[in-house]
């Protein structure tokens, strides 16, 4: 294990147990309302969100308003080292168990995301985001961004923000991370 591994691996672990607490503890509607205004400008374009895992923060409901505008997906993972595609998602949309616990809709039916709303694991003020490890984001978003303009938008608790994070020079910085509390937005 190299030391930025440890570095991240430690990170994740205060990360987990803020996120937990969180969960239990925060405000779910803010954070949805928050969510639901910072896409307002994207409306009409198309957009993946991400099915909530354990004690991620719930975009759902603003998945299901986007979703009357724009086409919506979810990510789904081919295998580790390669980027994300994206399934088409409705909430009416039948699901299934897919990769690393995640829900993935039955039907198979591919879109390409202009917007994307991110899960992550931390965060801190400069627009960086500690992802799960698998490097999966990062490599979705520098693909997406090598086409065309892409967003994305951290969504999380509060309580997952850092003071600092390990970085690597791979990983992709958000363009606005909202949580229950506030929003923020990076040039």
């Amino acid at each position: 294990m190299t030391d930025l591994t440890a570095v991240k691996a430690a990170a994740r672990d205060a990360a987990f147990a803020r996120r937990q607490t969180a969960y239990h503890t925060g405000d779910r509607a803010a954070g949805a309302a928050r969510l639901l205004e910072a896409l307002a400008p994207y409306r009409g374009r198309p957009l993946s969100g991400y099915m909530p895992m354990r004690t991620e923060i719930d975009p759902l409901p603003a998945m299901a308003a986007h979703a009357t505008t724009a086409p919506v997906g979810v990510p789904i993972t081919i295998r580790r080292g390669l980027p994300l595609i994206f399934h088409s998602w409705t909430p009416e949309t039948e699901m299934k168990d897919g990769p690393f616990g995640a829900r993935v809709p039955v039907t198979a039916a591919g879109m390409t995301p202009e917007v994307l709303i991110v899960p992550l694991v931390a965060f801190d003020r400069a627009g960086n985001r500690l992802g799960y490890g698998g490097g999966f984001y990062d490599r979705t978003l520098e693909q997406l961004r090598a086409q065309r303009p892409t967003i994305a938008i951290g969504f999380a608790w509060a309580a997952q923000e850092a003071e600092a994070l390990p970085l690597e020079p791979t990983d992709q910085r958000l363009d606005m991370i909202v949580t229950e509390a506030e929003t923020l937005t990076f040039a």
